[in-house]
């Protein structure tokens, strides 16, 4: 490809190709404080290209393409470039990623301990991740947890939190604005910006962390926790992980492992600063 970028998020590097400058050059802005992948070589490609020659200048609209690609995916338009990198990178894990149970979590830790995030898209997780890590927790991630199923382990995967709508706003009031991507109004799920995570992220990622606590947050209603039961959350994180099944035995062994060994609680919130206080007295009741 004519543009090309590297970069290892967590255990996992990635090789960026374009057929347009602009997206390579906001992730190298965005990913500035990211090593390269492990001996140059990256685990996945991801390509951005235009359908057809002229679709790069006249009304240029983004394909995604990669080592997996979904066919029946619609091109995005060149603005939403890094949104259409973010998704690449996203496709290659849920589609091909095999190391590690996936999980469709954000993911917070504290003294070598994590929270596990997890809900329906618009459940408000990856805002009250970011707000977490604004708070003295330590961001692993905000799209995928990764469970090793031989150690039990969490390992980190902090790329970009996308922030979503009104979390936007809640977040952008309280980190300056260089640690914010461009606006990108009109995607598929609204408005999205991307917070970078801060250099103490960066720098720990690839410090692993045992999994503690699984929380189910719901945004929109009033204040309530509840204990779920094990069979509940074994079933919630099997719809919640994206290559359960291609794993096989390891994967049920490795869901298995965590639900019997790690307490969950769902959370209802009307606000984020009533999740945080959530958070916090889960944490504390442990």
């Amino acid at each position: 490809m004519r543009h090309v970028f590297s970069v290892r998020v967590g255990p996992v590097g990635f090789r960026i190709g374009s057929d347009w400058r602009a997206p390579i050059a906001e992730l190298e802005r965005l990913y500035a404080d990211y090593p390269a992948p492990h001996g140059g070589v990256a685990d996945f490609s991801v390509r951005l290209f235009a359908a057809r020659p002229w679709r790069r200048v006249i009304r240029p609209a983004v394909m995604i393409g990669g080592d997996y690609v979904l066919p029946e995916a619609a091109p995005l338009p060149l603005a939403q470039g890094v949104l259409a990198a973010e998704m690449g990178m996203n496709l290659q894990m849920a589609l091909g990623q095999r190391r590690y149970l996936l999980l469709h979590a954000a993911v917070v830790a504290r003294d070598g301990q994590a929270v596990l995030l997890t809900g329906a898209s618009g459940s408000g997780k990856s805002t009250l991740a970011a707000l977490l890590s604004l708070r003295g927790w330590r961001l692993m991630g905000d799209e995928f947890a990764l469970l090793d199923p031989v150690t039990g382990l969490l390992h980190a995967f902090p790329r970009l939190v996308s922030l979503k709508n009104d979390g936007i706003a809640a977040v952008a009031a309280e980190v300056p604005a260089r640690r914010l991507g461009p606006m990108l109004p009109g995607t598929p799920k609204g408005a999205i910006r991307h917070l970078i995570p801060d250099a103490t992220t960066v720098a720990a990622m690839d410090t692993p962390a045992m999994p503690a606590l699984i929380l189910f947050p719901s945004f929109g209603y009033a204040r309530a926790e509840r204990d779920v039961a094990q069979s509940e959350v074994f079933v919630r994180l099997t719809q919640a992980s994206t290559n359960y099944v291609a794993l096989g035995e390891r994967g049920f062994a490795a869901l298995g492992g965590l639900v019997k060994a790690v307490p969950a609680r769902a959370i209802d919130y009307p606000d984020t600063e009533s999740a945080i206080d959530q958070v916090e007295a889960a944490w504390a009741a442990l």
